[in-house]
């Protein structure tokens, strides 16, 4: 079992910033990425950005250039530098794990609300 608990989330100003936290702990040796998504009220959840064990990252389109993922090795904590924010980013942001061999995110955290008003 892998274990992820979100924090960091808020409510910001547009063009604000944001930092959230994914802390992860558990059988993280089998675990092949970490991915932020997240999920605006009656919309479907969406995946913003992944990072892979090798340290490769992908976005998605709409927060490319805005939003950074990262992570901190020594702590299994994985980042998401929210920059230039707009109120379309407003939604609960999940962190995810996907492990090796797997085909979907087999391990959720609770989610943190971001609220950004315009």
């Amino acid at each position: 079992q892998v274990q992820l608990v979100e924090s960091g989330g808020g409510l910001v100003q547009t063009g604000g910033s944001l930092r959230l936290s994914c802390k992860t702990s558990g059988r993280l040796f089998n675990v092949y990425a970490v991915a932020w998504h997240r999920q605006a009220p009656g919309e479907q959840r969406e995946q913003v950005a992944l990072i892979r064990r090798g340290g490769s990252t992908v976005y998605s389109d709409s927060v490319k250039d805005r939003f950074t993922i990262s992570r901190d090795t020594a702590s299994d904590t994985v980042y998401l530098q929210m920059n230039s924010l707009k109120p379309e980013d407003t939604g609960v942001y999940y962190c995810a794990a996907l492990d090796y061999g797997s085909s979907g995110f087999g391990y959720w955290g609770q989610g943190t609300q971001v609220t950004v008003s315009s």
